[in-house]
């Protein structure tokens, strides 16, 4: 199957099963997550992986109850920056420049100009810069998901600063933005499987300017 095909076979699952993802799936679609493409590559954001039970359970509430968060067989939660620091920016472009193999000093022009903007903007803009990052690397976990047959539950349904306080997040500079729970559909209790999928039509979504 391609990539559309594969995207019309994922739904947002209400219910799975609790069969555990084998870990060369799962280690699939955090690669693609890891690949993902950011803005000048900084990455600025984490991914929380987590199987342990009772950390799901104690998740769930403050997820409104949504049982994907107990009977997955993984738990994302793509956590963002809170905010971007010169120091952070510069351990970014170091390991760029290390792993490259450029002269330390390649890429100074650059990170002096991106840090000089950055610098400038309130706070609360950088962890919405980092969490719109965050999101292209959902994007692609949730599509690598679909491509191993893997069912995914994309959720915004969530206390965000209980869910800090939790994971500790805070502690770590970040910010929980969105959860992806993997795992398998449950056929037989899951009221949306056998729905069709419904998108804006082409004419509608696609403004084509010639």
């Amino acid at each position: 199957m391609n990539l559309n095909d594969n995207l019309k076979w994922r739904y947002a699952t209400k219910k799975m099963n609790g069969k555990a993802v084998p870990e060369e799936k799962l280690q699939y679609i955090l690669e693609a997550a890891q690949l993902a493409p950011s803005s000048s590559g900084l990455q600025p954001y984490s991914v929380l992986v987590i199987s342990n039970k009772e950390l799901k359970e104690k998740m769930k509430p403050i997820a409104w109850d949504q049982s994907q968060l107990t009977d997955a067989s993984h738990v994302l939660v793509f956590a963002a920056w809170e905010n971007y620091t010169e120091e952070k920016i510069k351990e970014v472009f170091s390991r760029t420049i290390k792993e490259r193999g450029l002269p330390e000093t390649a890429m100074d022009a650059y990170r002096e100009r991106l840090w000089g903007m950055y610098s400038q903007m309130p706070e609360e803009w950088h962890f919405h810069h980092a969490a719109k990052q965050a999101y292209i690397a959902f994007g692609l976990a949730i599509a690598a998901a679909a491509e191993q047959k893997v069912d995914a539950t994309p959720m915004e349904g969530f206390d965000a600063a209980a869910m800090d306080e939790l994971l500790n997040l805070k502690e770590k500079g970040l910010r929980s933005v969105t959860i992806l729970p993997l795992g398998y559909r449950d056929e037989n209790n899951d009221w949306l499987v056998n729905m069709k999928k419904v998108r804006t039509p082409k004419d509608k979504f696609f403004i084509e300017l010639n």
